[in-house]
């Protein structure tokens, strides 16, 4: 999909595409290590970094990322250049037996690598027993699909773009199960030099650009990675943009948030006042919350 956008913006003949903008395969080492949690192995630069060393060494031009794994800072000499329309941002329940989150009975054994879906699971069913769920959607699709666990949870976007949403069984609810910062969406990563290249441009979608610089305010201010708990979603309805994030504890015992709105002129704010109000309520959240990073060890899984 992406690949024949990016031979579109550069004004490359639908024919040639595939030749013109050939596509790299880089295996991450958090693609490569499945049997552990990401915060146990260094958080999710794991699955950037070896793909901005290649930006860097110029053996690729352009790097798409998932953007809720790219990290807060940038390395030196690179740069998020676009932003894509986003995709769904809501969680999936995936299930063999049961048909939503609701249903789940008593002690249900509920599938997640991810701390937040954890916290926010527990925050609403503190029976449940969450395990360690990681490995490719198609992995993870299986051992659901054979019954390891009651239910696993995962990013409904993912399963849009690998067209295997035929498996959810619901939706959840952005107010329950508030996003990660920039699930949903895209990052074409380029190296500084390239950032006002007009196939950038083409690229871009403000309004997704705007929402997620809002996210990733909140997550700045939160210190988020895998360690921490943390969810914001940012949703523009006319001329207003509205930012929810939270920070919860592990357990789900405890649950901070902030709702905020920023009037976007003309119909667009600007990335930097986004952020701004991004920044200022998860250091309201943070101030509530304090440090509320989790010891690997402490987990199950």
């Amino acid at each position: 999909m992406m690949q024949r956008a990016i031979g579109r913006a550069l004004g490359v003949a639908e024919a040639d595409i595939e030749a013109a903008v050939p596509l790299v395969e880089i295996v991450t080492t958090g693609d490569r290590i499945q049997d552990r949690r990401l915060m146990e192995m260094g958080g999710k630069a794991l699955f950037t970094k070896e793909i901005e060393e290649a930006l860097l060494d110029r053996r690729i031009d352009i790097a798409i990322h998932s953007m809720k794994d790219v990290p807060a800072e940038q390395p030196e000499g690179l740069c998020i250049a676009a932003i894509p329309e986003r995709e769904d941002a809501r969680d999936a329940f995936i299930s063999r037996d049961f048909d939503s989150f609701d249903q789940l009975p008593f002690g249900a054994r509920l599938g997640t690598a991810s701390l937040r879906r954890q916290a926010q699971a527990l925050a609403l069913r503190p029976d449940l027993k969450v395990e360690m769920l990681r490995g490719n959607i198609d992995t993870r699709l299986r051992r659901a699909a054979e019954g390891d666990f009651d239910a696993i949870l995962l990013a409904v976007s993912g399963m849009t773009r690998l067209g295997v949403t035929e498996h959810i069984r619901e939706k959840l609810s952005l107010d329950a199960f508030l996003p990660a910062p920039g699930q949903g969406a895209l990052a074409i990563q380029t190296r500084a030099e390239d950032i006002d290249a007009p196939w950038v441009a083409a690229l871009n979608h403000p309004e997704t650009a705007v929402a997620v610089a809002a996210e990733r305010g909140a997550m700045t201010a939160l210190e988020g990675s895998c360690r921490t708990a943390v969810g914001a979603y940012a949703l523009i309805e006319g001329d207003t943009l509205r930012l929810t994030t939270e920070m919860l504890s592990p357990d789900g015992s405890a649950r901070w948030r902030r709702v905020g709105e920023l009037f976007l002129f003309q119909g667009l704010a600007t990335e930097a006042d986004a952020r701004a109000l991004g920044e200022r309520l998860g250091g309201e959240v943070h101030a509530f919350a304090g440090d509320q990073e989790v010891d690997p060890a402490s987990l199950d899984g």
